[in-house]
């Protein structure tokens, strides 16, 4: 299970029916006590009051305000099932691989771009993203359960087998690559591909970037020279699904 902390994050989770199990610290104070008992009966989670040292050690910290809660574990897939997907779909394939996302905020909310602009699947890799918590649940819109989520140990090594099975890689690079990037439009999206995003600080690694077929750079007119991850992958893919568009519709024309 996936355990979260926190009296307003356990609350959330317990309005919208995600929790399972709820524990309290003993010597809480007794209105929030009473608050999370009545929303733990209303959601029909189990409820549990602990030693306060247990949430300590369960938790790795003591910044929980005495309040913890488990939620089921976010269900994730192999690659195959996003190439079944497209597949199923009658489409070419589209997937997202993140390279060293962190922030849970900007996961979710690319596996949400993702699954509202038509991707198969997100992959990233298990010891340098984050972890597939209750918080990248929430941001995501409840699109966990929509797109395939596929966790690997080697990105590089994933990023290498898709290209063997006949997938394109570009990597999403910043706009001051602009010698070495492509504009969107400039690239022919009407076959396997896949975009690569890489972390706000560092970008993509260097073994991850070599492995791409091409850069790929969203041109900024502003001062501000950069986007945050989350935007610029739904920016991108919504780039991608546009230009299959409208390279279709100039085949239907020729």
């Amino acid at each position: 299970e996936v355990l979260i902390y926190g009296r307003n994050a356990v609350l959330e989770a317990l309005r919208e029916g995600q929790a399972t199990r709820v524990m309290v610290a003993k010597g809480i104070q007794p209105a929030a006590l009473k608050e999370l008992e009545g929303a733990a009966r209303r959601a029909g989670a189990d409820f549990e009051q602990v030693p306060r040292i247990q949430l300590d050690q369960a938790l790795r910290t003591t910044n929980h305000q005495g309040v913890a809660a488990e939620l089921p574990e976010v269900p994730t897939s192999e690659l195959d099932d996003a190439f079944a997907l497209a597949e199923q779909r009658g489409e070419r394939l589209l997937l997202v691989f993140l390279d060293q996302l962190t922030d849970p905020r900007n996961v979710g909310a690319i596996i949400r771009s993702a699954e509202a602009l038509g991707a198969h699947g997100v992959v990233m890799e298990e010891r340098r993203s984050a972890p597939l918590s209750a918080v990248v649940v929430k941001a995501s819109a409840g699109a966990t359960s929509l797109v395939p989520v596929v966790i690997v140990t080697n990105l590089v090594r994933t990023i290498e087998q898709v290209k063997e099975r006949g997938v394109w890689v570009y990597g999403a690079a910043p706009a001051t690559a602009t010698d070495e990037a492509s504009p969107p439009e400039a690239i022919d999206w009407d076959r396997h591909a896949a975009v690569v995003i890489g972390s706000e600080g560092s970008g993509m690694r260097r073994l991850v970037r070599e492995r791409c077929d091409g850069l790929v750079s969203l041109p900024m007119r502003g001062r501000i020279g950069s986007l945050n991850a989350a935007v610029a992958a739904g920016i991108l893919l919504y780039c991608v699904q546009h230009g299959r568009t409208a390279q279709h519709t100039d085949a239907g024309n020729q």
